[in-house]
């Protein structure tokens, strides 16, 4: 299918579904880690990986940044009918995230251990959280061009390649988990080392791709940076590291807080939820990148009339999927928890409450992260910036801050669910606004 089509749902459905597959496999290997590292390893050490993951996830959300925003400008160029400059664009845009995830990793490397002990890494985590965070930061450009390329192959019109690479990194890491981890016995490096390996696997396919493909809409060509267009993609984008750089704020607080309130359990029950969360916010990620060239596109050749489709043909599948989602998490609820932390019964208890109380907010959640999305797609960076920075941190902080004072631990599981109807307020409004400035309402 073409970005220039007209999209009813099973058009929209079937473009969207191999990115959704891509995230949601993405999503499944992180989680084996997960489990791996806590069922094999100790909760101490998975303790541990969930204290440096929030920020080995916000440097690696700057790949996400360059890759949405870039893809917004990319697309819109596109829907221009510039396809030579666009190709100019996207690989400027790698050469860039090469050049910057090369330099942040060696910044982030020297001063790994004072980072750990802002994290809130004790004695006994802190060999395990340098030990994971070099070596992933070692691979860290990988996973940046990772997170571009999964974006870009949308905009090329082929996601079913981007979701062949996924699936075969995924299955890579999750072999070389079990060799690792079970077999050689190597712990918390064997699982770092087996996630950057198969980051490196899920990049080096793409990047042939890129280069040899006579079919691909865009290529891999020689090219000169311009900093209007490294700025403009980045500020397109800035909601996505926005999010990471929030996301990795706010689980430090989250974790300072579950110290405080519940002690190591509580970390290692927010680091289960987390996995979790991943699994399910994944599939409306997916949406998002295999909609966001579409709405790019389109608002490139000002088809106003496709975007209106989009959006509300989007609202409708967002809040059905938000539906499905909550009842799957609240009957799957002990099954999830014990898979996770099953060895031991006060932190299966803990985390089984905690995600009862936790899963309401996937009622609204995708909408949140679409609203954000379609801002992006527009090219306007500002009001997605808006929509996620109050999303992941602002209602975020507040809440975890202030509901534990009245509701203790409980507190802290219900932050979440307060702070995505907050987001959703403002998101609804913006769209409401944007809407009857275009007539799309």
């Amino acid at each position: 299918m073409k970005l220039s089509e007209h999209f009813t749902y099973e058009k929209l459905i079937e473009f969207c579904m191999p990115s959704i597959f891509m995230m949601l496999f993405t999503s499944f290997y992180v989680v084996i880690d997960g489990l791996f590292i806590s069922n094999f390893i100790g909760k101490t050490s998975f303790a541990a990986v969930n204290i440096i993951i929030p920020f080995l996830l916000m440097i690696g959300g700057f790949g996400f940044m360059i890759g949405t925003g870039g893809s917004a400008l990319v697309s819109k160029t596109l829907g221009e009918k510039k396809i030579e400059l666009a190709g100019k664009h996207f690989s400027m845009l790698i050469l860039f995230a090469i050049i910057f995830g090369i330099g942040i990793s060696i910044i982030s490397i020297l001063f790994l251990e004072d980072i750990c002990i802002i994290l809130g890494a004790n004695r006994d985590m802190m060999s395990d959280c340098l030990i994971y965070g070099k070596v992933l930061l070692i691979f860290n450009v990988s996973y940046m061009l990772q997170n571009i390329f999964q974006t870009f192959l949308v905009t090329a019109e082929n996601p079913k390649l981007g979701l062949r690479v996924t699936v075969l990194a995924g299955m890579a890491n999750m072999v070389l988990d079990a060799l690792f981890i079970v077999g050689f016995n190597w712990g918390v490096f064997g699982a770092a080392l087996a996630t950057g390996i198969s980051q490196t696997a899920g990049t080096v396919i793409p990047l042939v791709y890129f280069i040899v493909s006579k079919e691909s809409i865009l290529k891999l060509t020689k090219t000169d940076i311009k900093w209007h267009v490294i700025l403009k993609s980045c500020s397109n984008g800035m909601s996505e590291v926005m999010t990471s750089i929030s996301t990795s704020v706010i689980s430090i607080v989250y974790n300072l807080q579950l110290l405080k309130f519940a002690g190591e359990n509580g970390v290692a029950a927010y680091g289960a939820i987390m996995y979790v969360q991943f699994i399910f916010i994944s599939i409306y990620l997916g949406y998002d990148i295999g909609t966001a060239p579409i709405i790019g596109y389109n608002y490139g050749a000002k088809n106003h009339l496709e975007l209106k489709n989009m959006l509300k043909k989007s609202l409708v599948l967002l809040f059905l999927s938000g539906i499905v989602l909550f009842l799957a998490a609240q009957v799957g609820t002990d099954i999830i928890s014990r898979v996770f932390v099953g060895y031991d019964l006060e932190l299966f208890n803990m985390t089984s409450k905690a995600f009862r109380i936790f899963s309401v907010s996937f009622l609204i959640v995708g909408f949140n992260t679409f609203s954000s999305s379609f801002f992006t797609a527009l090219n306007n960076g500002f009001v997605s910036a808006i929509i996620s920075f109050m999303r992941t941190f602002v209602f975020q902080i507040v809440a975890v801050l202030v509901l534990p004072i009245f509701y203790g631990l409980s507190g802290i599981w219900a932050a979440t669910i307060v702070s995505e109807v907050l987001a959703f307020l403002v998101g609804i409004s913006f769209i409401i606004g944007l809407g009857k400035f275009y007539n799309y309402i």
